[in-house]
């Protein structure tokens, strides 16, 4: 399942993937701290998370500000990721796309 955030600092970025990398095996190493990239429009950072098995969960995280996730996947994926974001930050649903055997869900994550 893909996992997006736009228009954050790099920190939130970090703090957000280190939280699902608590839960979900990652495509992105613990070491792989997003960077701001140069140039026009805004700096989007994608990380693919395998939700089959969990194993842990994520403590609370601090953000500097509320942060908007993406998350694009099958229905019980995107379920279990959202749910594992809860330990960690108020998570809130601001919007869904829902297709035939995927959804794309915006949450917006703040400090507990």
């Amino acid at each position: 399942m893909v996992v997006e955030l736009t228009e954050c600092a790099t920190q939130d970025a970090h703090s957000v993937f280190s939280a699902l990398r608590t839960s979900f095996a990652c495509d992105r190493a613990p070491d792989d701290v997003p960077q701001n990239v140069a140039g026009v429009g805004p700096t989007v950072w994608t990380a693919t998370f395998d939700v089959t098995d969990l194993r842990g969960t994520a403590e609370p995280r601090r953000l500097t500000e509320p942060v908007t996730v993406s998350l694009q996947g099958g229905y019980w994926a995107v379920a279990r990721l959202r749910d594992s974001l809860a330990p960690a930050f108020a998570v809130r649903v601001m919007g869904t796309a829902a297709g035939d055997q995927e959804q794309e869900v915006q949450l917006r994550l703040e400090n507990r």
